[in-house]
């Protein structure tokens, strides 16, 4: 019996080529915490967690079948392309709508980036606009002064957890707590942040 999880990417590559399906699917819980560093931005910023996690794999699964190894990147970057372009319709494709939900928000994305860079500088995709939801004055060093202040230390590790794809199981492991302890954590999260950012400065939604 093939011990799929032991196999490399290039080798589940290839035999998700010839129709494997069960490497197809190794592949696919290979990458489904880069689903979640991708998604969750997102939902915390407004979306609908299970639904931005569908549109990311649905992205996943595009790159699997159309990578190609000579195209000079490897598939952990085209994967990363495809997830976050999926992400990306699915936004645009909700303004269209005018189903808020997807996209009426900041996206905590900006986070994960250098944070002595002006957020007029950070990537759009996670957002309806950047110009219209972020002022170019404000820095990144003051959104982390304002998550200091409204979050508290147990609300800071889990955010930074969160983020970091981590399931609300290997959080609760980390932290020494329960899982619903850990979703009620990022439920208040939502909360504190929509409350506390200035709406004159950075709409949450």
């Amino acid at each position: 019996m093939i011990d799929y999880a032991a196999l490399s990417d290039t080798e589940l590559l290839q035999m998700a080529t010839q129709n494997d399906r069960l490497a197809e699917e190794a592949l696919a819980e290979r990458y489904l915490r880069l689903v979640r560093i991708c998604a969750r931005p997102l939902f915390l910023a407004g979306g609908d967690s299970e639904d931005l996690i569908q549109e990311g794999m649905f992205g996943l699964l595009s790159a699997i079948r159309q990578f190609s190894p000579s195209a000079g990147s490897s598939f952990h970057t085209f994967a990363e392309h495809c997830i976050r372009m999926r992400l990306l319709s699915a936004v645009k494709s909700a303004s269209r709508l005018k189903h808020y939900p997807l996209n009426d928000g900041m996206s905590l994305d900006l986070l994960s980036e250098d944070p002595s860079l002006p957020l007029s500088t950070t990537s759009e995709i996670f957002q309806r606009s950047t110009e219209d939801l972020v002022l170019a004055r404000e820095s990144k060093e003051e959104l982390y002064h304002i998550f200091a202040q409204c979050l508290s230390k147990m609300e800071s590790q889990v955010l930074e957890l969160y983020l970091d794809g981590l399931s609300y199981r290997e959080i609760a492991q980390q932290l020494g707590k329960g899982e619903k302890a850990i979703d009620n954590a990022v439920q208040r999260i939502r909360r504190k942040l929509a409350r506390n950012l200035n709406l004159g400065d950075i709409s949450m939604g």
